[in-house]
């Protein structure tokens, strides 16, 4: 792995993982290029804002669940070749119930080029430390329609409650969120803002 970069579990202990693009649990259907273990990887200065992130959650009776950090290029790639094959209908109705695979990238869910590759975004959410369940958000990973951005009509108080949550969490922890995707954070001071990197998770 390139200097700089570590498994989050590593410097974060106690965090929680799924990473899904390392599953069949993803928009794509199957382990996607470039994730060859189930782990989540990112920047040092990724690794020590989400240490306080975890810290400042569980001032609020939450833990995080990583689902995704550092993205090789070529996963991304990977992304664009199968938003060109045909629909087979198999993740539709979980992740993009209301476009097709081509609105993926052109309503800004989905890009060429991803903040993740720079190593210091992050896909996650927020779970019950006394129940260990998830935190109800309205919608879960990569589901690309309208309820999932921020502000979004349709969700319970509940689940809005929580959506705020962990944008707090995320905001006093030097992140900025995404608009379109309640689970997608970017460092605000990222140390690498111009390289995109593609050494495989392993």
């Amino acid at each position: 792995m390139t200097d700089d970069f570590v498994f989050v579990d590593q410097l974060v202990p106690g965090v929680r993982w799924d990473a899904k693009y390392a599953t069949w649990d993803n928009f794509t259907g199957k382990p996607v290029d470039g994730y060859l273990v189930n782990r989540v990887v990112g920047t040092t200065a990724l690794c020590l804002a989400l240490e306080r992130a975890q810290k400042e959650a569980g001032s609020l009776g939450f833990g995080l669940v990583l689902w995704d950090g550092y993205r090789p290029q070529r996963a991304v790639d990977c992304f664009l070749r199968w938003s060109q094959q045909p629909e087979d209908g198999r993740t539709k109705s979980q992740h993009y119930p209301n476009i097709d695979r081509a609105g993926m990238f052109e309503q800004g869910y989905v890009a060429a080029r991803s903040g993740h590759s720079r190593g210091s975004t992050v896909d996650l959410t927020l779970y019950d430390l006394a129940t260990g369940e998830l935190a109800a958000m309205g919608g879960g990973h990569d589901l690309m329609d309208p309820v999932s951005h921020h502000g979004a009509s349709g969700i319970t108080q509940a689940e809005a409650a929580n959506r705020q949550a962990l944008r707090t969490v995320m905001a006093v922890s030097g992140f900025r969120a995404y608009d379109y995707e309640w689970w997608h954070y970017r460092l605000e001071d990222e140390p690498y803002p111009d390289t995109y990197f593609d050494f495989p998770v392993t």
